[in-house]
């Protein structure tokens, strides 16, 4: 019989997953004309990150800001060291297309941690990141400190394209 620990991060991982999959089918049934459909989607989504968040904090998942910045340097570097480079090699022998975002993620990946290390220098002084304007490629991932000048590093999208954060 599975422990209450086991048990919530199994709880987690499903409400995390779920989360994504509902953000997923919003913009579908949007591109689809299904407006009302799609805010289903996304109000469900929304639940269901609150349960995740929930979970996560009753694992003591989220701690101080510079031990969370830890815990998200070491995870992004397991993606592109370990992880994503592994499921890359198995694509591409495959020939499948998942070899596509494997690689951007495998690039897209490094970025964020080295971003990650960044903020835990500043925090672990006490200040904040002196950015103020966060950019995202819509196709890979990629985050720019302040607005793009060039097209996107790993996936070539035009720097017009990125999505300032909110």
């Amino acid at each position: 019989m599975p422990t209450t620990k086991e048990n919530l991060k199994e709880a987690f991982a499903g409400e995390s997953q779920a989360n994504q999959k509902y953000r997923a089918f919003a913009k579908k049934a949007e591109r689809d004309g299904f407006p009302n459909i799609a805010k289903l989607f996304n109000t469900a989504a929304e639940a269901e990150r609150i349960h995740a968040e929930g979970h996560l904090g009753a694992l003591d998942g989220i701690t101080s800001t510079v031990e969370n910045l830890k815990t998200a340097i070491a995870g992004e570097t397991y993606e592109y060291t370990t992880m994503y480079p592994a499921m890359l090699d198995q694509a591409e022998k495959d020939n499948h297309k998942a070899k596509r975002m494997f690689k951007y993620a495998v690039e897209a990946e490094n970025v964020h941690a080295q971003l990650y290390k960044l903020a835990l220098a500043a925090a672990e002084i006490g200040k904040d990141l002196d950015v103020t304007e966060f950019y995202l490629c819509p196709v890979c991932g990629h985050i720019e400190f302040g607005k793009p000048e060039n097209n996107c590093p790993i996936c070539g999208t035009l720097a017009s394209k990125y999505i300032k954060a909110a």
